[in-house]
Protein backbone atom coordinates (compact mmCIF):
# COMPACT_ATOMS: atom_id res chain seq x y z
CA UNK A 1 0.00 0.00 0.00
CA UNK A 2 1.20 3.64 -0.83
CA UNK A 3 2.39 5.94 1.88
CA UNK A 4 -0.82 8.33 2.92
CA UNK A 5 0.00 11.69 3.90
CA UNK A 6 -2.31 14.11 5.56
CA UNK A 7 -0.86 17.21 3.47
CA UNK A 8 1.65 16.65 0.18
CA UNK A 9 2.56 20.18 -0.59
CA UNK A 10 4.62 20.62 -4.16
CA UNK A 11 6.41 23.89 -3.92
CA UNK A 12 7.70 25.32 -7.51
CA UNK A 13 11.49 25.76 -7.95
CA UNK A 14 11.68 25.66 -11.59
CA UNK A 15 14.57 28.63 -12.61
CA UNK A 16 14.33 30.22 -16.28
CA UNK A 17 16.60 32.32 -17.82
CA UNK A 18 16.67 35.93 -16.76
CA UNK A 19 14.37 38.34 -18.50
CA UNK A 20 12.00 34.93 -19.85
CA UNK A 21 8.76 36.45 -20.93
CA UNK A 22 6.71 34.07 -18.21
CA UNK A 23 9.06 34.85 -15.49
CA UNK A 24 9.65 31.68 -13.07
CA UNK A 25 8.83 30.99 -9.27
CA UNK A 26 13.04 30.82 -8.37
CA UNK A 27 13.54 34.04 -9.14
CA UNK A 28 10.62 35.08 -7.30
CA UNK A 29 11.61 33.39 -3.94
CA UNK A 30 9.92 29.85 -3.98
CA UNK A 31 13.21 28.79 -2.69
CA UNK A 32 12.45 30.84 0.56
CA UNK A 33 8.89 30.03 0.59
CA UNK A 34 9.66 26.09 0.43
CA UNK A 35 12.81 26.34 2.90
CA UNK A 36 10.24 28.38 5.75
CA UNK A 37 7.48 25.84 5.40
CA UNK A 38 9.65 23.04 5.77
CA UNK A 39 11.26 24.35 9.06
CA UNK A 40 8.14 26.25 10.24
CA UNK A 41 5.91 22.69 10.48
CA UNK A 42 9.02 20.91 12.16
CA UNK A 43 9.00 23.19 14.33
CA UNK A 44 5.60 23.10 15.23
CA UNK A 45 6.05 19.40 14.72
CA UNK A 46 3.04 18.78 12.46
CA UNK A 47 3.44 15.11 11.18
CA UNK A 48 1.83 12.81 8.02
CA UNK A 49 3.08 15.29 6.06
CA UNK A 50 5.25 16.22 2.87
CA UNK A 51 6.80 19.24 1.63
CA UNK A 52 8.55 18.26 -2.00
CA UNK A 53 10.20 20.52 -4.44
CA UNK A 54 8.50 20.68 -7.99
CA UNK A 55 9.26 21.61 -11.62
CA UNK A 56 7.48 23.58 -13.46
CA UNK A 57 3.76 23.45 -12.70
CA UNK A 58 2.87 25.75 -15.94
CA UNK A 59 2.01 28.67 -13.82
CA UNK A 60 4.70 31.03 -13.74
CA UNK A 61 2.93 34.23 -14.30
CA UNK A 62 1.61 33.34 -11.06
CA UNK A 63 4.37 32.37 -9.19
CA UNK A 64 5.23 31.38 -7.06
CA UNK A 65 3.39 28.13 -7.41
CA UNK A 66 2.17 26.12 -4.98
CA UNK A 67 -0.50 23.16 -4.51
CA UNK A 68 -1.19 20.64 -1.54
CA UNK A 69 -3.17 17.56 -2.11
CA UNK A 70 -5.05 15.53 -1.86
CA UNK A 71 -7.09 18.46 -1.48
CA UNK A 72 -6.05 19.85 -4.55
CA UNK A 73 -5.78 23.64 -3.48
CA UNK A 74 -3.62 25.67 -5.70
CA UNK A 75 -2.02 28.46 -4.16
CA UNK A 76 0.31 32.09 -4.54
CA UNK A 77 2.18 32.74 -1.62
CA UNK A 78 4.46 36.10 -2.38
CA UNK A 79 6.20 36.47 1.46
CA UNK A 80 6.55 34.42 4.52
CA UNK A 81 3.71 35.79 6.11
CA UNK A 82 1.47 34.30 3.01
CA UNK A 83 3.29 30.73 3.80
CA UNK A 84 2.41 31.29 7.42
CA UNK A 85 -1.02 32.15 6.59
CA UNK A 86 -1.74 28.77 4.81
CA UNK A 87 0.52 26.92 7.46
CA UNK A 88 -1.89 28.53 10.07
CA UNK A 89 -5.36 28.26 7.94
CA UNK A 90 -5.03 25.16 5.45
CA UNK A 91 -2.26 22.68 7.37
CA UNK A 92 -3.27 23.39 10.99
CA UNK A 93 -7.04 24.38 10.87
CA UNK A 94 -7.48 22.24 7.71
CA UNK A 95 -9.49 25.32 5.72
CA UNK A 96 -8.19 26.98 2.70
CA UNK A 97 -6.25 30.03 2.58
CA UNK A 98 -8.74 31.85 0.31
CA UNK A 99 -7.30 34.77 -0.30
CA UNK A 100 -3.59 33.06 -1.05
CA UNK A 101 -5.53 30.73 -3.85
CA UNK A 102 -4.22 30.94 -7.05
CA UNK A 103 -7.01 32.66 -9.59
Amino acid sequence: MAPHFDFHIFICQNQRPEGHERGCCLSNGSDKLLNHMKARLKELGVKNLRVNKAGCMDQCEKGPAMVIYPQGAWYSPKSIEDIEEIIQLHILSKKEATTLLME
